[in-house]
């Protein structure tokens, strides 16, 4: 019986995930994985991706989640957890050429969102593509029912939490100097939003 740590959504979630980012990534070495949680997408796309170097990382009191199902993994491309937490300065691992995140943004308080993109900003490299995945509420409205649904819900376990208005993570973007590539639709009222950098 798997006793892993184990997230639902992550696993309706992957294949699709997959599917995106595969061709995004064929030029890639290494990608950077931000909030790795219970290391299911770390662990699934690393397998599928094996050309990747795949970097899980998670703040230091949620590493204890992720790191049973990293030790399980059977691959050689999938590198030690790292503690990160966005707010500090400097993080304690160079940007590769892509950074990758799932199903964070509305978890963190948004004075942490502007942090990760202000650092993205300051350390990336020009061409640096930066995959999130997540759901986005759009002109100040929700994408459907359930998503207004789980903002409530997500409220009510932490105020700093919530969904992200996609106008104003593009703005942060932009001004990180990263430039929308693609925008897409996904499964459970998500999205895959495609970010490079430019400068």
């Amino acid at each position: 019986m798997d006793t892993l740590p184990f997230s639902q959504a992550c696993e309706n979630n992957k294949a699709a995930i997959l599917e995106t980012i595969a061709p995004r990534l064929a030029a890639v070495d290494e990608v950077l994985e931000i909030g790795s949680g219970t290391g299911q997408h770390a662990c699934y796309l690393a397998q599928n991706l094996p050309g990747l170097l795949w970097q899980p990382t998670e703040l230091e009191q949620n590493r204890k989640v992720l790191q049973p199902r990293l030790q399980a993994y059977g691959g050689s491309n999938l590198r030690p957890a790292v503690s990160l937490d966005v707010c500090q300065r400097p993080w304690p691992l160079a940007i590769p050429q892509a950074v990758f995140t799932a199903n964070t943004l509305h978890i963190m308080p948004f004075e942490a969102v502007q942090s990760l993109f202000a650092y993205l900003g300051e350390a990336s490299a020009a061409g640096t593509l930066l995959l999130v995945y997540g759901p986005f509420n759009y002109e100040g409205r929700y994408t459907s029912e359930s998503n207004a649904s789980f903002d409530d819900w997500l409220r009510e376990r932490d105020a700093r939490s919530a969904i992200r208005d996609f106008e104003q993570v593009d703005v942060l973007a932009r001004s990180a100097g990263y430039t929308l590539l693609q925008d897409k639709a996904m499964p459970a009222n998500n999205r895959l939003v495609l970010w490079q950098h430019s400068a």
